[in-house]
């Protein structure tokens, strides 16, 4: 990578690149308080939950400096815009300070770049409007090089805040070099948020030193408790401590 970014020295700084994920189709309302409760316990940046859990976390997380997230054409980008407009406004209207938009994929691959850059700015001045943050996903499994580049180029002209690498349902998610792609393109209009496929300690830093300012993440208390050895480590002069094994999924 051709920037350098400055190193992660605190709790808050790992802590608050992790949007604690809790979208898997089989998550009970328990599953999904517990999650809110260790999001809280950890201090993450965001939950992200499913829209009909939208109220779950609110209440979950009243009083709390974790902000809580939902998702709009998910998984895969096909409502139609009018249909995700109202996503967004609906669950702005119940809580959600961030949104977590698909892309038409089909489009994009299309494409039909007018219809996806019309779409994004719609969804952006809704977001925006409410002061609320936007995150589009573009499901890099599926686009090619150019793709990808067109891409980042809607981002900017929509001004969406993040582009996020996936969903977690495409056969791939992230990787590092898809990350430097798009900080290369975007920044510092556009951030970048890595997803699927990042659950242990090594795995969140390369993906910071690439490019992300978040992460999508369900592995949050093993990758929390490795940056809390490791900071320990540091402080005590010693070699850094084995990273705690990633714990099972609970989330895309």
């Amino acid at each position: 990578m051709d920037h350098d970014r400055p190193p992660l020295t605190t709790y808050a700084q790992m802590a608050q690149l992790i949007d604690h994920s809790l979208v898997r189709p089989e998550l009970t309302e328990d599953q999904v308080r517990d999650g809110c409760d260790l999001a809280a316990e950890y201090e993450v940046a965001t939950v992200s939950v499913r829209p009909s859990d939208i109220d779950i976390a609110i209440r979950s997380l009243r009083g709390t400096a974790v902000r809580v997230g939902s998702l709009v054409g998910f998984p895969h980008g096909s409502q139609n815009t009018a249909t995700k407009i109202y996503e967004a406004r609906d669950l702005i209207r119940r809580g959600a300070r961030e949104i977590d938009m698909v892309i038409n994929i089909g489009k994009l691959v299309s494409r039909q770049w007018h219809y996806c850059e019309t779409e994004l700015v719609q969804i952006a001045n809704a977001c925006h409007a409410e002061d609320v943050i936007l995150k589009c996903i573009v499901e890099t499994a599926y686009l090619d090089h150019e793709q990808k580049i067109v891409a980042c180029k809607l981002m900017k002209h929509a001004r969406v805040d993040f582009i996020k690498t996936s969903t977690g349902i495409a056969p791939t998610g992230y990787c590092k070099e898809d990350v430097e792609l798009f900080y290369s393109k975007c920044h510092p209009f556009v951030k970048v948020k890595a997803a699927h496929g990042v659950r242990t300690l090594p795995q969140i830093l390369e993906a910071y030193n690439a490019g992300a300012d978040r992460v999508g993440a369900t592995a949050t208390k093993a990758m929390l408790e490795a940056w809390k050895a490791e900071l320990k480590a540091r402080a005590q002069g010693a070699p850094a401590a084995e990273s705690v094994q990633p714990e099972p999924a609970t989330g895309y």
